[in-house]
């Protein structure tokens, strides 16, 4: 009976052993599946951060260009004014010209002949925002007006 006993353990210790051994092979293949699954991961990662990157950088200098643009704007052969008669506001639109106004003050043409301009400066593929197509829409339905608003600075 000992020899039969001795067998049933040995066949237990070979089980156990066996069981081990493949546990152990099974948890390093699926070890080794996350890991280079971590690594696509990774890699994924900093190639959408290098495009992240580069998207922010393409980003600001188009609106760094647009801002020379707009500054520039009156000294380039696209702007059809007077730079004199361009006030720069920047926004909600970039520039009010008072078109003729230099030359009316110089006695060159009538009162008549002035004509006030809105205009925004764009680059590239750069749209109106809301504000100012909701503007232009004032213009063009004639919510336009001129007030004077007089301070008295001697009233007590």
């Amino acid at each position: 009976m000992s020899i039969w006993m001795a067998m049933l353990i040995g066949v237990c210790i070979g089980v156990v052993v066996t069981t081990i051994i493949l546990s152990h092979s099974r948890n390093g293949r699926i070890k080794a599946e996350y890991e280079r699954y971590i690594a696509e991961l990774e890699l994924q990662h900093q190639q959408a951060l290098a495009q992240a990157q580069k998207r922010s950088v393409n980003t600001s200098r188009a609106v760094l260009k647009g801002k020379m643009a707009e500054q520039l704007a009156p000294l380039l052969p696209e702007f059809q004014y007077l730079p004199s008669d361009a006030k720069f506001l920047g926004d909600p639109v970039d520039y009010v010209v008072f078109d003729g106004y230099s030359d009316f003050r110089e006695g060159e043409i009538a009162a008549d002949q002035i004509e006030v301009v809105l205009i925004d400066i764009k680059s590239g593929g750069a749209r109106l925002t809301k504000g100012q197509q909701a503007i232009a829409q004032a213009i063009r339905e004639g919510r336009v007006r001129f007030e004077t608003i007089r301070i008295d600075f001697d009233e007590p």
